[in-house]
């Protein structure tokens, strides 16, 4: 068995290059008993799970075939994919994991998620984000049309990038409590979500920073842990 963890592809019809990187890597590891962990940000904009198109068919077919081979897919959400459902799992048989999701294994235990949380210091980002993901107004979103929520998911990726011109990269990045209360209970902390990529070393223990997918870049960071519980960060290629 195959343990593979990755996060913040931000896929979208307007970045073919990492929509073929991400199918390939279904390809890579279709036949070696995969359990395949998306730490989220999968999708760049996430406005609904009846939201359809040919690029999004063409991912859930092959998450389908992948699924089909007797590997198993689990995501948690990021803060661009938030609303990502039961209803868009379910037709390759994913499963949604919580915001925070510890993986027992014989060697070790490991404590998964986003790594938004962890970003205690970015106080305006922590109460946006405690707004917009609340049940009510969620409910509220996914009865809106379509086109409203893809106006709306719009006007969010342009405050994003804003926003992060003007906050400052230390605000941005992972509190060092954050991650000591993190680290507590588990051997591993695998996250994703800073965009940068590392091996932290604390206490014996590892923090594992997951990379993002990106047009500018030839490959992106990925771990993969075998069942003998050995691991490695690997530099996955995106092809051009």
């Amino acid at each position: 068995m195959t343990y593979l963890f990755i996060s913040d592809l931000h896929l979208s019809p307007e970045h073919p290059r990492l929509i073929r990187g991400f199918l390939d890597l279904l390809v890579q590891y279709q036949h070696k008993n995969t359990r395949l962990y998306i730490l989220g940000d999968w999708f760049d904009a996430w406005i609904g799970d009846d939201y359809s198109a040919p690029w999004l068919d063409d991912i859930v077919a092959a998450l389908r075939q992948f699924s089909q081979s007797g590997n198993q897919i689990y995501f948690l959400t990021g803060n661009r994919d938030f609303a990502l459902g039961e209803a868009f799992l379910n037709q390759f048989q994913g499963h949604l994991l919580p915001d925070v999701f510890l993986l027992d294994t014989a060697q070790r235990r490991y404590r998964l998620e986003h790594g938004d949380a962890l970003c205690t210091d970015d106080l305006a980002y922590q109460r946006f984000k405690k707004i917009i993901r609340h049940p009510l107004l969620l409910a509220i979103l996914k009865k809106t049309p379509l086109s409203f929520r893809q106006k709306l998911a719009h006007g969010f990726r342009k405050k994003s990038r804003q926003s992060q011109q003007y906050t400052s990269l230390d605000i941005m990045d992972i509190n060092q409590q954050a991650v000591e209360q993190a680290l507590e209970n588990v051997d591993m902390l695998i996250h994703g979500h800073t965009h940068r990529p590392a091996i932290h070393e604390q206490q014996a223990k590892h923090r594992i920073v997951l990379g993002d997918w990106r047009e500018q870049t030839s490959d992106a960071m990925i771990l993969e842990v075998t069942e003998s519980g050995e691991w490695q960060f690997i530099r996955w290629p995106i092809p051009d």
